[in-house]
């Protein structure tokens, strides 16, 4: 495991740390917390991960111990170490839904959720929306699964407001021009449906397209296959997906849609 980021020096750095229990005991848990006490840990935070995990959020003011940490815990019988680094979002919002965000296999940037876990993906989109910086991230999964909603509910937790460039949530939408007072770009979210935007859209609603896409504010795009394949826009303007199904074995699927959405009769 990269020792990367680790023993920074910076006064009161945060670790996250996670072990995997191999065998266990009454008194485990407490003396992990005496050992991270012994070496001034301070836990802010902790958690089951997983069923047989345990996670923690550390700080202290002396991350040069983290190095004591590692060796110690990697000469012990009873657990062994899943993680010692500076904690990512995903590791936050691990402690505090008691689960990790699943990561696709073949796709890194990909994330993965259930409607389940439709708390957690706002959260993790919220978390990231808040982020004072120019990204579009692209947002899978079937018709009416929940998407669009989850992004308005992840607009309102980062406390921004939302703009439909293109949507069929409540009437369907093709933005001609963006209206003036919303100029001020960074207090917005901007919510484009690929389909929508690709298969209906003019040559007037894709100048609003590219005016969007060229804003320092978090741009969301619902069905960002369907924007790639029918746009001149790459997979490089992404710099996240997330997916969003109703079970782990749903097929996302497009074909449905794309009809529907060609054969649309708007006002």
């Amino acid at each position: 495991m990269s020792n990367e980021n680790l023993g920074a020096d910076t006064p009161a750095a945060e670790f996250y740390f996670q072990y995997r229990i191999k065998k266990d005991r009454p008194g485990l848990l407490g003396d992990i917390a005496s050992l991270l006490g012994m070496l001034g840990f301070n836990i802010m935070q902790l958690g089951s991960v997983s069923e047989t995990g345990r996670g923690f959020l550390l700080r202290t003011d002396h991350p040069e111990s983290v190095h004591v940490l590692r060796n110690i815990v990697e000469t012990l019988e009873d657990i062994e170490l899943a993680g010692l680094r500076t904690p990512s979002l995903r590791d936050r919002l691990a402690l505090r839904h008691g689960r990790f965000i699943e990561r696709s296999d073949t796709e890194t940037r990909t994330y993965r959720f259930v409607r389940d876990e439709l708390g957690v993906m706002v959260d993790f989109l919220g978390e990231l929306l808040k982020r004072p910086k120019r990204q579009v991230i692209g947002v899978r999964g079937q018709p009416r699964v929940g998407k669009t909603e989850a992004i308005v509910a992840a607009s309102v937790y980062a406390n921004k407001r939302w703009t439909f460039v293109s949507s069929t949530l409540l009437k369907q939408t093709l933005l001609k021009e963006l209206p003036s007072d919303e100029l001020v770009s960074e207090q917005f979210v901007y919510i484009i449906d690929g389909a929508v935007s690709t298969l209906r859209g003019n040559e007037e609603h894709f100048r609003v397209v590219d005016e969007v896409l060229a804003l320092p504010a978090p741009v969301v795009i619902e069905h960002p296959d369907i924007f790639v394949h029918h746009s001149r826009f790459g997979w490089q303007i992404f710099d996240m997906l997330i997916e969003l199904r109703r079970d782990p074995d749903e097929l996302i699927q497009y074909e449905l849609y794309e009809r529907e959405v060609t054969h649309w009769q708007g006002d």
